[in-house]
């Protein structure tokens, strides 16, 4: 497969060698100025807010001649849709970011500020830098380049600037998809997810994201016979929930792998220290299988979730007075499904597990993303990305299933051929505490310089007229 992305790099690569080369240093500074501006907007979700970025960039790519147009559910709660039109041989390419983020303790974050974009020793800071406004102020700069280079096109490029990934998308991709398909609808689609690895600052390989776990959000209810504290009882709803946490906890389902995370784990070992290179090959070898699935559990989380429905017990309710035993305790369960998998036989074999009838499995099915196959490996589009990813940070690309959700799963569900992509960033930020989402996300300055070049060069060989 590395043979074969080789082979087509200088092909996927012709639009571009032919194309004028964009002025990077300018490009950067401007980027730093766009970028900086919007990590300096409050649009933590909820409330969101995010059509204060709207607004701003609606502002900038007018400026640039670009159409746009904006969709909301709310008015504070923007959706900015641009598009720049090609020969229309081909179907569209859709580049997609998200402008809220999660919420902020400023209590929490120190020397620099979470709406600050602090620059500092080769990092800028702040809410929102790895996610998702990097990804966001990448796809804009990508049709700000476009639009000014006069690249010739055989798709229309459409970005979007969506709202509501982290918490209600209802107001982002879920209004979209039901108000404004025929304006979003794309062959294919490059949005959050991936990532390129970099280890004591030596890139290793890129993460490209073509399936996600979905949420399944479930509680456990006990429920029993309240009474005085005096008196324990053996029917304290508290005993029987904490039995069935810990059984679902330890539990380890049938194990599954799909043709990303088999590929996955086939490349992984690859690029791995010799031990962990065995451990990812041994996962198909059923007399070792168990063992190297409980190591996984216990040292590596992220890949031990990839290889089966997980769950992961979160909200503990029960009880209201020390001197009372409650009628009832529930548990809330993270539940990230395979993309396949049944749910009904998975939580029939949920309750065997717990084998308690004072235990009761309830659904939540609000707000549930769609069921969405996996985007192929063996199309033109990937074989470009990796080509890109050579190019860029001359590292092997590696398809990746998310365990965590993303908005891709609605356009997938629509047929959509979705790339999750990232820029660079170093493995040991995020045991650090300087990871998306935690108290002091940052971002390595000069990987989003890079990850500009790296959307230009994918846009331009998928999108790019080959004549």
């Amino acid at each position: 497969m590395y043979r074969v992305a080789r082979w087509i790099a200088p092909a996927a690569f012709m639009l571009c060698a032919r194309a004028q080369t964009p002025d990077w240093p300018k490009i950067n500074a401007e980027t730093l100025r766009h970028y900086t501006a919007v990590v300096q907007m409050d649009t933590t979700d909820p409330p969101g807010n995010e059509t204060k970025v709207v607004e701003y960039v609606k502002k900038v790519l007018e400026a640039e001649g670009i159409p746009v147009m904006t969709s909301a559910k709310d008015p504070a709660r923007a959706n900015l849709i641009a598009r720049i039109k090609g020969n229309g041989s081909k179907k569209p390419l859709l580049i997609m970011g998200h402008t809220d983020t999660v919420k902020v303790d400023p209590t929490k974050w120190g020397k620099f500020g979470p709406f600050s974009a602090a620059r500092d020793g080769g990092y800028i800071y702040g809410r929102g830098t790895l996610d998702d406004k990097d990804n966001m102020t990448s796809g804009m700069m990508t049709m700000i380049l476009l639009k000014r280079m006069k690249v010739p096109l055989d798709r229309d490029v459409i970005f979007v600037a969506e709202a509501g990934e982290e918490a209600a998308a209802n107001f982002g991709i879920g209004h979209l998809v039901e108000q404004n398909w025929s304006d979003i609808e794309a062959e294919i689609c490059l949005a959050e997810g991936g990532q390129v690895s970099r280890r004591n600052g030596q890139a290793r390989y890129a993460l490209i994201q073509t399936v996600e776990k979905l949420p399944r959000g479930t509680q456990l209810v006990a429920r029993g016979v309240a009474g005085h504290g005096s008196r324990p009882l053996r029917t304290n709803p508290i005993l029987h929930l904490s039995r069935a946490i810990e059984k679902v906890a330890m539990w380890d389902p049938p194990m599954r792998l799909n043709d990303t995370t088999r590929s996955y784990f086939e490349k992984l070992s690859v690029v791995s220290d010799p031990a962990d290179a065995q451990r990812y090959k041994d996962l198909l070898n059923p007399a070792k299988s168990a063992a190297v699935r409980e190591y996984l559990a216990e040292h590596e989380p992220n890949q031990y979730s990839m290889l089966h429905t997980s769950i992961s017990p979160n909200i503990i309710n029960g009880g209201y007075q020390s001197n009372v035993i409650p009628s009832e305790a529930k548990a809330t369960l993270d539940i990230r499904a395979l993309p396949d998998e049944d749910m009904d036989k998975f939580y029939e074999l949920m309750q065997q597990v717990i084998n308690d009838p004072a235990i009761e499995i309830v659904r939540n099915d609000a707000n549930r993303r769609p069921v969405a196959p996996p985007s192929r490996i063996d199309n033109e589009a990937f074989k470009i990305i990796e080509a890109a990813n050579k190019k860029i940070y001359n590292v092997i690309t590696i398809p990746q299933m998310s365990t965590g959700a993303t908005d891709m799963s609605f356009l997938r569900s629509k047929g959509v051929q979705c790339y999750g992509i990232g820029p660079m960033v170093d493995e040991e930020d995020a045991p650090k505490g300087f990871g998306a989402h935690s108290d002091q996300e940052r971002i390595i300055e000069d990987a989003l310089y890079k990850f500009v070049q790296f959307n230009w060069q994918v846009a331009t060989s998928i999108a790019g007229s080959k004549k």
